[in-house]
């Protein structure tokens, strides 16, 4: 049984087909460990469904602990991740780490969108602020499915992302990675760190103009 309904199905191949420019190839990364990765099982079948909706849609599944040289090109540090790539096999720095499903669900499908296109859903302010970039930024939004606010601060991460080749930005399930999640003090969502430093965060879905100042700020200083 498929875990995408019919109705879900039908919507998302009326959405690619009016939204879709170029194809995008999804980058699946897991683990046949399940004491390593619980939810590698059901991420795939997700992506496997999504990719079966529009044949510019591909999936890439690889191997976490065998390939190794993989893991290393994309950076992936943990399992289940998910990078999206262009069809000209750019990657723009965007990361998932643990299942898209609630309302993260629309948000993987938003960046398949704005991927597909190469165009990054921001104001030209913005654009102009991050033209100026001199350093690598890693930006990392711990979410949870049920949270109705975290995928505005992941999708203007990822956007970030797209618009600047200096920044990486990731979604973190926070109760999948709990570990994780106690490092860096995650106590409610969205909550978004600079450069994985534990004392460089705000949180909460800020205004994109707020959002950038924000993370700017924090990783400049």
């Amino acid at each position: 049984m498929g875990l995408l309904s019919n109705k879900d199905v039908a919507y998302l191949r009326d959405l690619f087909e009016k939204e879709l420019e170029k194809s995008v190839r999804l980058v699946f990364f897991k683990s046949e460990d399940p004491a390593r990765c619980q939810y590698c099982e059901i991420t795939e079948q997700v992506l496997s469904e999504l990719v079966g909706i529009d044949s510019r849609l591909t999936l890439e599944v690889h191997d976490f602990d065998r390939e190794k040289d993989l893991v290393a090109k994309y950076a992936v540090e943990m399992v289940p991740a998910l990078v999206l790539e262009s069809e000209e096999g750019k990657d723009y720095g965007i990361r998932f780490y643990g299942v898209p499903s609630g309302h993260e669900f629309g948000t993987l499908i938003q960046d398949i969108i704005t991927v597909s296109k190469g165009t990054p859903q921001l104001s030209s302010e913005t654009l102009k602020k991050l033209e100026k970039l001199e350093r690598p930024v890693r930006i990392s939004v711990f979410v949870t499915p049920t949270c109705p606010y975290c995928p505005r601060a992941v999708l203007t991460a990822h956007n970030m992302a797209v618009a600047s080749d200096k920044i990486v930005a990731e979604m973190i399930e926070a109760n999948e990675f709990w570990e994780l999640s106690e490092r860096f003090g995650v106590s409610s969502v969205p909550h978004i760190v600079v450069n994985r430093d534990p004392d460089k965060f705000f949180v909460g879905a800020y205004p994109e103009r707020e959002f950038v100042e924000e993370v700017l700020r924090l990783a400049e200083g």
